[in-house]
């Protein structure tokens, strides 16, 4: 890894650390080709830990990757029992500190589960403190044993409860899929601006934090465009480099939101001087999840607090903007319906003047370019772009067929 790259991830790490609730008072870092297999960091570097934390009264130590079970265990032996924790573990205290609702707290609980059970061994777990006693044991088992299997009910329990929610979500997203509305999801590295972007463009009432994984459940709202189509705009969770395997298996259920979108809106924290990689985790993320076909714009936010002149990565479109800027806002909203027109069918279509009806559902439903009432033939003559899977297409195309067959 380069020595900037390094730097980054050291300043996210401690920025981590902030959000758990935890204060850094120093950082050591090693230069080797390797990991040690037995302590991660090698004999002589343990016994510099050891100095550290014993000047500076140091009561946990955390680790920027994911130790092994017998990594943590060996540490813990050498550093006196001081508690050790990797970047794994600090990132899923965030979300269970973050978690509100049901299923946010079940998901990340099956996390925490997954990484817990393979590092059981010499821990001395208590499970009490997982939720449920455990349960009766069988003769001649052993406690780590009845520890095992009180986890793996558990896991098969919360899997159970997750599959009923997701079946729930499934059903309201067909219910919306039938009901034709666009879908735009907001896509992102953590503290990219995703949330306040959800809360000015559409008004809604979201958790805004200037700090990492502010919001763990998807949030969706209605957004009017400029030409006065409704589309729908969901705010979903944001993603970070090595994001724990355990907790995108979790939190695949809250990420398929995304595989349902007709937009993605990628936004990234151009002031971060790290962007450039921020950018990159996101689309091998999206790339793993089968969401990097679906059309996408790249939104450079937080354009105010950038020093000198800015350069994009992207290759698709992009804009940049401040989520605080009220013109950046309507750039970006005409950004949006471009692109829609882009991936839209055209049409022109007349209209009676009676049919009152036909006319509100187009200006809901399509985005209308052009609207004029032609007085000499009392109609409206409407032209505009209109999704080609959509219900409304398909019945001005019905429509225009019938008027044809009778002239």
């Amino acid at each position: 890894m380069a020595e900037e790259d390094f730097s980054y991830r050291m300043e996210e790490l401690a920025a981590l650390t902030n959000t758990a609730g935890g204060i850094v008072v120093t950082e050591i870092s090693q230069n080797r080709d390797r990991p040690d297999r037995a302590t991660y960091i090698g004999k002589g570097k343990v016994q510099e830990v050891k100095a550290v934390m014993e000047e500076l009264e140091v009561e946990l130590i955390i680790f920027n990757d994911e130790l092994s079970p017998s990594q943590t265990r060996n540490l813990t032996a050498e550093l006196d029992d001081v508690k050790i924790i990797d970047r794994t573990q600090l990132i899923l205290d965030i979300f269970a500190k973050r978690a509100r609702s049901k299923e946010g707290k079940l998901q990340v609980e099956l996390a925490q589960l997954s990484y817990l059970l393979p590092r059981l061994r010499g821990q001395g777990l208590l499970l009490s403190r997982l939720g449920g006693g455990i349960g009766t044991r069988g003769p001649g088992e052993t406690q780590l044993e009845v520890d095992q299997r009180h986890i793996r009910d558990r896991m098969t329990d919360i899997r159970r409860q997750l599959e009923q929610i997701v079946s729930h979500r499934e059903r309201y997203r067909s219910r919306r899929k039938k009901n034709q509305a666009f879908q735009i999801s907001l896509v992102g590295y953590t503290n990219a601006g995703k949330s306040t972007l959800l809360h000015k463009l559409a008004k809604a009432d979201v958790h805004m934090e200037n700090q990492l994984f502010a919001t763990l459940d998807p949030t969706t709202k209605r957004l009017k465009l400029s030409c006065g189509m409704e589309v729908l705009l969901t705010d979903t969770v944001g993603f970070i480099q090595q994001l724990p395997t355990s907790l995108i298996a979790a939190f695949r259920s809250t990420l398929e939101e995304v595989q349902e979108a007709d937009l993605l809106l990628h936004v990234v924290d151009s002031a971060n001087p790290d962007y450039p990689n921020h950018e990159k985790t996101v689309n091998k993320l999206l790339k793993e999840l089968s969401a990097d076909q679906i059309s996408m714009l790249t939104v450079y936010n937080k354009r105010d607090l950038l020093e000198g002149d800015f350069f994009s990565v992207s290759e698709g479109p992009t804009t940049l903007i401040s989520a605080n800027d009220v013109e950046d806002l309507d750039k970006l909203k005409m950004k949006i319906q471009s692109i829609m027109e882009e991936n839209f069918s055209p049409y022109i279509i007349h209209l009676e003047s009676s049919e009152g009806k036909w006319l509100h559902r187009l200006q809901k439903e399509t985005i209308c370019v052009e609207q004029r009432f032609a007085e000499d033939k009392e109609e409206y003559i409407i032209r505009g772009y209109a999704p080609p899977e959509s219900a409304i297409y398909h019945e001005m195309q019905m429509r225009t067929t019938e008027e044809t067959g009778h002239e």
